[in-house]
């Protein structure tokens, strides 16, 4: 097992670095696909007086460029906790996937412009067979390219690859569309590049918007994969002191990167060393398990007599008849005070709330009457279905 760096809050275990490894590795791959293409192409684009070819070189530099911020970011990404940043730099990634973003949509907007002078100045582009060949070799090795980098991207669980290879298929796109319009200008003398260039540039633009979206909210932070909480759940629920998990809530701190805090049911009357050696063992687990830091434990005591247990069964079908009611927990009867007091955690599509919880606690009230209610709203962070 992996020792747990329980003060910086963040670690890089082995596989986290190997990770990162081949983010680069694959990145390189890239660099030196486009630059090679870039070289080929542009150099046909200016001997036959193709846009759409020399277009085509821009967009295999603007390549270039999202694998050098790719690796830049992996970097940056890569570097160790500090006092500032106690949760590391994981966050970059999304950065890095973001200038992604934007780079692919300047591509498709330059190409857009370029595209609208031609149709406004036309030139009479002259193919030959190896401008011709040159295009299919492009697509071919654009599309193998595209295909292994966004398969690695996903594997790895990098946007920023997923971004890159993405761009590398739209620019396959590019250079058929190229093709074919060389093909019909061969045979009817009629250029179509400029035309089917607005047409892909704004296919690219709209793309490059979608993937700047995501990165955006992986920034601000999304529910986390329900695999995941689910696999967390089962874990913590394999020791026989917790009858219940819930609260669990995950935050990412850059790919493959999560801290999380939980609370768990347990009997009231475990002592503190015993709470003390559980949540040790819980923390443990998980991290070992499923690389996910467990920084805070909450407990919620539970009771077993006869009357305490037929109360939660009342009270948990009267929640049922609440749409939006997702989950209820941290039950407990106190008979000295005479207080019932539980969580119910709400639907975020719940619209009004407060109107909800009143009418849940007049109806209890009145069940329940001569008890105290402490009912406690709780946020949907990862029960849904």
């Amino acid at each position: 097992m992996e020792e747990i760096n329980r003060f910086s809050g963040v670690t890089f275990n082995n596989e986290q670095i190997e990770r990162n490894k081949k983010v680069i590795k694959v990145s390189i791959v890239g660099i030196i696909a486009n630059v090679f293409l870039a070289i080929f192409k542009a150099v046909i684009g200016l001997m036959t007086g193709s846009i759409a070819i020399v277009l085509d070189a821009v967009n295999n530099t603007s390549d270039v460029a999202s694998s050098v911020i790719t690796i830049v970011g992996t970097k940056l990404a890569n570097k160790a906790p500090d006092k500032k940043h106690p949760f590391g730099h994981g966050r970059i990634e999304y950065l890095t996937a973001m200038i992604i973003a934007v780079i692919i949509m300047y591509a498709g907007i330059s190409a857009l412009i370029e595209s609208v002078k031609k149709i406004i100045n036309p030139t009479t582009p002259e193919y030959n067979t190896i401008s011709l060949v040159i295009i299919v070799i492009a697509i071919i090795v654009k599309i193998v390219l595209g295909k292994f980098v966004t398969k690695k991207g996903k594997e790895l669980n990098s946007s920023s690859l997923e971004n890159s290879g993405h761009d590398a298929l739209f620019d396959s796109i590019i250079s058929t569309s190229t093709l074919i319009a060389a093909i019909i200008f061969i045979v009817t003398s009629f250029s179509l590049e400029a035309y089917l260039g607005i047409i892909i540039s704004l296919f690219i633009v709209r793309s490059g918007i979608e993937m700047l979206r995501e990165a955006i909210s992986s920034l601000l932070g999304e529910r986390v994969d329900v695999e995941l909480v689910k696999d967390i759940t089962k874990i913590i629920l394999s020791f026989d002191e917790v009858k219940g998990a819930y609260d669990l809530i995950i935050n990412n701190y850059g790919p493959n990167t999560f801290t999380a805090s939980v609370h768990i049911e347990v009997d009231e009357n475990l002592t503190a060393k015993e709470l003390d050696e559980l949540i040790r063992k819980i923390s443990d687990k998980v991290y070992a398990e499923k690389n996910v830091l467990i920084t805070a434990v909450g407990i919620y005591a539970i009771k077993y007599d006869k009357k305490t247990i037929e109360m939660r069964k009342e009270i948990k079908s009267v929640l049922n008849k609440y749409e939006g009611i997702l989950q209820f927990h941290a039950f407990y009867v106190d008979e000295e005070t005479k207080t019932i007091r539980f969580d119910v955690v709400l639907d975020f599509d719940v619209k009004n709330r407060n109107e909800l919880l009143e009418n849940l606690y007049k109806e209890l009230s009145n069940k329940y009457k001569g008890y105290n209610l402490a009912i406690v709203p709780d946020v949907d962070f990862s029960v849904s279905n």
